[in-house]
């Protein structure tokens, strides 16, 4: 029959078992794929950000971005395409209920329990769906699998452990492919864009400036020469943040926010009450406009 069995979400650079979904399935073959499903997980960080290890009735797919892996056990007639399009959708959820540090932090295996659930509600889903009910999903892995190719393996390969290296894969570099994909920019964050660099070149060129004069005659003065400088990094990191996704955004848009702000405050006197505001709506603009860019809303059809 044609499903998946079983699925889990790894940490990449030990193998750490995250979460996992429920399986009854106690057959040796089914057994036997899940050990090697645990060696491979071990070793991911030799591979390519999609693989496929083969059998003769089960195969393992797997696709790892930054901190984690998705790995699925599956029927050997089941659709390459529609396994990954089923592992894109766990990595999609796992993304967006926790963060690299708490992944990080994680010391014990199925740190992440609750998620369970949600594996198990998802293969459930996919055992279900038709490649029809999961078309724009279907096309757009499609072609990504056209462009690059998952790395194939054999399930025998994965035996190689306990020690030993795999010298034919060895030399295989590591090459991650980010899925988190951003809603797009709109015409206000494009504004706020432009106005955080202008602030950024402003703190940068009074910061320079106030340097040479400071460390020449005033070394008092290396306090607003900071307080121009911190602004100035804030503005670029704001521009990151908008621009890139990035894991504990919140913190990091009120952090910059703040210091933007304590700096300007810090600031009276070289700068009016009207600069001063005006430095801190530019902030206050771009901090709301990182906080509502989230991650592209996934296609309805191909949603749980």
């Amino acid at each position: 029959m044609s499903m998946i069995f079983f699925a889990c979400v790894v940490r990449v650079r030990d193998g750490l078992p995250l979460s996992a979904s429920t399986d009854f399935h106690f057959n040796q073959d089914f057994l036997e794929c899940r050990k090697r499903l645990k060696v491979l997980s071990s070793i991911l960080a030799q591979y390519p950000s999609r693989g496929t290890a083969k059998g003769h009735d089960l195969s393992i797919h797997f696709l790892s971005s930054g901190d984690i892996a998705c790995m699925a056990i599956c029927s050997s007639n089941y659709s390459t395409i529609m396994a990954f399009c089923f592992l894109e959708e766990l990595q999609w959820e796992f993304a967006a209920s926790y963060d690299t540090t708490s992944i990080s932090l994680a010391s014990r295996p199925y740190a992440f329990l609750e998620f369970d659930n949600v594996i198990q509600k998802v293969k459930c889903h996919f055992n279900c769906a038709s490649s029809s009910q999961t078309k724009a999903n279907w096309e757009k892995i499609e072609e990504e699998l056209k462009f690059q190719p998952p790395v194939q393996l054999q399930l025998e390969d994965t035996e190689l452990l306990n020690g030993m290296t795999n010298g034919g894969h060895a030399g295989v570099h590591v090459e991650v492919v980010p899925t988190y994909r951003m809603q797009r920019v709109t015409p206000l964050g494009i504004l706020s864009l432009v106005l955080n660099i202008m602030c950024g070149a402003l703190n940068l060129i009074r910061g320079v400036h106030l340097a040479e004069h400071s460390f020449q005659e005033d070394h008092e003065g290396i306090g607003n020469v900071i307080a121009f400088l911190l602004p100035f990094l804030a503005c670029v990191f704001q521009c990151y943040l908008y621009l890139f996704y990035s894991s504990a955004r919140k913190v990091k848009t009120f952090v910059l926010f703040f210091s933007v702000c304590l700096c300007n405050v810090y600031l009276y006197g070289l700068r009016n009450l009207w600069q001063i505001a005006f430095h801190i709506g530019v902030a206050s603009l771009s901090s709301y406009q990182i906080l509502t860019r989230q991650l592209m809303e996934k296609q309805p059809d191909c949603g749980v």
